[in-house]
């Protein structure tokens, strides 16, 4: 039977997914956690296979929480599960350690047929992200595509409105690490302003101009 971990932050969220999943017979939630702390000190002592992960977590990030239940269990097998359908974010969270990604307007039984999918080795992503992964041209998130997990994050984080301080502690860096990648990011964007840098997430669909 396949032992699943939620990490969510709305426990109502969560209650529902586990309601669905031990429905199903062949798995079961077996942890749940709020943050990506939270989800790394149950595995010490939970036995777990798969891991849904959303990638919006309060005064966390996804991306960050994948590396580290990545770094605490290198055989766990993760599935994002999330309202972006933006193949950037997919990208990056194949990038960061997922073996699989569905949005949250999928139908429920995608994310059990994707749990089983990563349950027997196989991942599970979007079709847009594939001519992302092939470098086609066209492909939406293909600007943002040159940066890493950890660039992508504070660039995502900052031009949601986070100012250095509150990304330095989402990301659990100092304030000066931050501000050296956000240099990074301006520098691989080809962008030298805040103003830009915010036209740019417009425009790649990642916020709300």
């Amino acid at each position: 039977m396949l032992q699943i971990l939620l990490l969510d932050d709305h426990a109502v969220v969560r209650a529902g997914y586990r309601q669905f999943i031990d429905s199903q017979g062949d798995m079961r939630v077996a942890a749940e956690a709020g943050t990506s702390a939270q989800a790394c000190e149950l595995l010490r002592t939970t036995a777990v296979d798969i891991a849904v992960v959303d990638l919006d977590l309060k005064g966390d990030s996804g991306l960050e929480a994948l590396r580290r239940l990545r770094e605490r269990r290198a055989g766990l097998r993760q599935l994002v599960f999330t309202m972006h359908d933006h193949p950037g974010y997919a990208l990056q969270a194949l990038r960061a350690g997922a073996q699989g990604y569905l949005t949250k307007d999928s139908d429920p039984q995608d994310m059990v047929d994707a749990l089983r999918a990563l349950g027997q080795g196989r991942t599970v992503f979007p079709a847009g992200l594939a001519a992302t992964l092939a470098g086609a041209p066209e492909g939406e998130g293909q600007r943002l595509a040159q940066l890493s997990p950890r660039e992508f994050d504070i660039f995502r984080l900052a031009t949601a409105g986070q100012d250095i301080g509150e990304i330095a502690k989402a990301l659990h860096l100092s304030e000066k690490t931050v501000f050296n990648y956000m240099s990074l990011v301006r520098q691989k964007l080809e962008v030298r302003s805040d103003f830009k840098l915010m036209r740019l997430a417009a425009e790649q669909g990642l916020v709300r101009w």
